[in-house]
């Protein structure tokens, strides 16, 4: 039983990122279709999974189609309860949707003045009130979810959950920006960037190239270390 992923793009898309994380990081079986995200032919390519239009899209193997990433989640933990996507007890689950759903909603600045991208760790960035406030907003979720689950330091509510998967692409915007945030909420992106699934997804990321790059910086920087 083998999920299809369609995906736009590793290097830059965070919405891929989060649909292959919510299957690769907890084993289920996905195969991964990529679609011209960058090339013009996304439409056409997706039109077979019509009305989905966005990536990430999910096709389960009895052919239901899923779009949103946050209804793919919903759908696989549906599906795999032995797997464990959200957290343990009825407390933890509920705040763990409402960070996950805050995120696919809010943080605009974060997104629009950040783009994702694994290529490299820029230096000497401004960043605007609006993104601080961002900033600010997201460490007093994770604040609130570890005060729910307890866990000080680590996964936010004990164990990798969805809560863990939908905030990576922001810790890729922190680190990759260099943003300012406090001790334990980057050791958090650290540790968010460095499991097997995300080193995976970066190095593989730097397969395919970009001439331009979809999202200049006209920054100093240095590359992003794959290991």
């Amino acid at each position: 039983m083998t999920y299809d992923l369609f995906l736009g793009d590793r290097m830059y898309s965070s919405w891929s990122l989060r649909g292959w994380l919510s299957c690769a990081a907890f084993n289920l079986p996905v195969r991964t279709n990529f679609v011209g995200l960058y090339s013009g032919t996304m439409a056409a390519d997706l039109a077979p999974l019509a009305p989905a239009r966005l990536v990430p899209v999910l096709r389960t193997p009895d052919g239901c189609v899923i779009g949103e990433s946050l209804a793919i989640a919903e759908t696989l933990a549906e599906r795999h309860p032995e797997a464990g996507l959200w957290p343990d007890t009825p407390a933890q689950r509920a705040t763990a949707r409402w960070l996950c759903a805050e995120m696919v909603a809010g943080f605009a600045a974060l997104r629009g003045d950040c783009p994702m991208q694994f290529q490299r760790i820029y230096k000497d960035f401004s960043p605007s009130d609006a993104v601080r406030a961002d900033l600010n907003r997201i460490e007093v979720l994770w604040a609130h979810g570890r005060a729910i689950s307890g866990a000080d330091e680590g996964w936010l509510f004990g164990r990798y959950s969805l809560a863990d998967v939908f905030y990576t692409p922001v810790a890729a915007r922190i680190i990759g920006y260099d943003l300012p945030v406090g001790a334990g909420a980057r050791a958090y992106c650290q540790a968010l960037l460095n499991t097997d699934p995300v080193r995976e997804w970066r190095q593989m990321a730097q397969e395919v190239t970009y001439d331009p790059e979809p999202y200049p910086q006209d920054l100093p920087s240095e590359a992003w270390p794959i290991g």
